[in-house]
């Protein structure tokens, strides 16, 4: 999630967790780090000691958004404009995908190094992009340390799948559920559950309430927001029937967590677990 630019192109043209911070052998890495995308700010408070950082996002301290929010209390913060990137002067910039083109655009024109990360969606994309950005900070070891650390805890999820089948339907925002391709499909199959979804085509799927009763899951995971915050998606949650049908099994999950895939997503799939059987036990 990038942040806000404003129009700022007249006045520019006019310019012109984590791993240890112990220093790896030959690190020359860049000194003056800055992230304007809430999934690069995880990445970078792993992999650098807070002296090496310029800033990282606002959301970066907030406990719903970052696994990293204890570390973010000890560097500063931006909103991801362009002119806080001018003022910090910063050695390289991380941004995400969805950070905004127009100050990604604006930010090679002046030629402030970029360095862009693409999504991850599944284990695989994670070990990737932590290996893509301890590269560029000169942090590969930092970063296979996190990797490893993921991979046990992953495998020890699989050594240890519950016994029972758990069909799980993450329902509720708008009647979308995350299928095939998702981040939240990815975390829940770590987990040990099967996704309702899984099988249909596409990253999120449109389920009206038949439609859910047909799928039939043994449990429904909503995201954390869902059930907090008045509209459509609050009317679904409370739905009578699914208050009858679900009432003892109903898991929730950080939402903003589930939307950036990190090396603590193996740990998320962890906790998932735990809801799930509590659920589960409730339930029957």
């Amino acid at each position: 999630m990038g942040g806000l630019w404003r129009p700022v192109l007249g006045c520019l043209l006019m310019l012109g967790l984590g791993a240890a911070f112990a220093a790896e052998p030959g690190e020359v890495g860049p000194r003056h780090v800055m992230s304007l995308s809430m999934c690069t700010d995880d990445l970078l408070l792993e992999l650098l000691p807070p002296d090496r950082i310029a800033s990282v996002t606002y959301y970066a301290r907030s406990p719903a958004n970052s696994y990293q929010w204890p570390e973010a209390a000890h560097v500063a913060i931006n909103s991801g404009t362009v002119e806080e990137v001018l003022a910090e002067k910063p050695d390289l910039v991380l941004v995400g995908t969805y950070t905004t083109p127009a100050a990604r655009a604006i930010l090679k024109k002046l030629g402030v190094p970029l360095l862009e990360i693409p999504p991850a969606a599944n284990f695989d994309e994670i070990r990737r992009v932590t290996r893509q950005v301890a590269h560029a900070l000169k942090r590969d070891a930092a970063a296979e340390a996190l990797i490893a650390q993921m991979d046990s805890t992953l495998q020890s999820l699989a050594d240890s799948r519950p016994p029972q089948t758990i069909r799980v339907a993450a329902w509720g925002e708008g009647g979308a559920i995350p299928g095939k391709g998702t981040l939240f499909d990815s975390i829940l199959s770590a987990a040990g559950a099967i996704n309702v979804a899984a099988s249909l085509d596409g990253g999120y799927i449109s389920f009206d309430l038949e439609q859910l009763l047909i799928a039939h899951p043994d449990v429904l995971a909503y995201a954390s927001n869902i059930t907090d915050t008045p509209g459509l998606n609050t009317d679904l949650a409370q739905h009578p029937l699914i208050l009858k049908l679900y009432a003892a099994r109903r898991v929730t999950y950080p939402s903003a967590l589930y939307s950036c895939g990190v090396v603590e997503s193996a740990q998320a799939a962890v906790t998932l677990r735990a809801s799930l059987l509590r659920a589960m036990r409730a339930g029957s």
